[in-house]
């Protein structure tokens, strides 16, 4: 059973921001679980984004509270889970949050060209790189009370997971931390709290 010192996290932002690499790196820094958001979606989501469509909203609200389960359920059994997700509206993030009050969201946040670069060197199994631009239009950034890291992707991937490790091992040690150049701090991010168990 993993101690409880750090909160469950969703590795949110566009594609192409490097969710999946951060997130299992971050998770294996950390010795805690990881599990890619794109694994929870539906068949019918899949088809239809390798078609080039945009989800809806009614897509992606039982993908959500799949993932909001899925964390749940893992904080029950004792274990923190980190999932990549892009999370992109407010309101998607507040109904991953009613599934647990700890949730942390990390998001990679980086200029458009940077991000089509990236996605012009990948192959996605069913996200085709038209769906940038429709994500970046529909990205609510972080509020300022939303318990999170934002974080520039300009950086390398393991400069990245050292600084959200370091503002975690700060908060989960009780001290106040100064994010470093290319970060944000947003809420506030503290010690995880015992899981219910009904």
């Amino acid at each position: 059973m993993t101690e409880l010192r750090y909160p469950p996290m969703i590795i949110m932002g566009v594609q192409g921001s490097g969710k999946s690499t951060i997130g299992a790196a971050l998770a294996e820094r950390l010795n805690i679980d990881f599990i890619d958001g794109d694994d929870l979606h539906p068949k019918a989501n899949k088809d239809k984004m390798a078609a080039g469509h945009p989800l809806t909203d009614e897509d992606r609200v039982p993908w959500l509270k799949v993932i909001g389960e899925t964390i749940a359920e893992g904080r029950r059994e004792g274990r923190i889970t980190i999932v990549a997700c892009s999370a992109l509206k407010r309101w998607y993030r507040e109904l991953l949050r009613s599934s647990d009050a700890d949730l942390v969201f990390v998001h990679l946040s980086g200029e458009q060209a940077l991000l089509a670069d990236r996605l012009a060197h990948r192959d996605h199994e069913f996200m085709p790189t038209t769906l940038l631009d429709s994500q970046i239009e529909t990205l609510e950034p972080l509020a300022e009370h939303e318990r999170g890291i934002v974080i520039a992707i300009e950086q390398s991937p393991a400069a990245i997971v050292d600084e959200v490790t370091r503002i975690l091992m700060a908060r989960a040690a009780g001290r106040a931390v100064e994010p470093a150049a290319g970060a944000t701090l947003t809420g506030a991010i503290d010690l995880p709290r015992e899981p219910r168990g009904d």
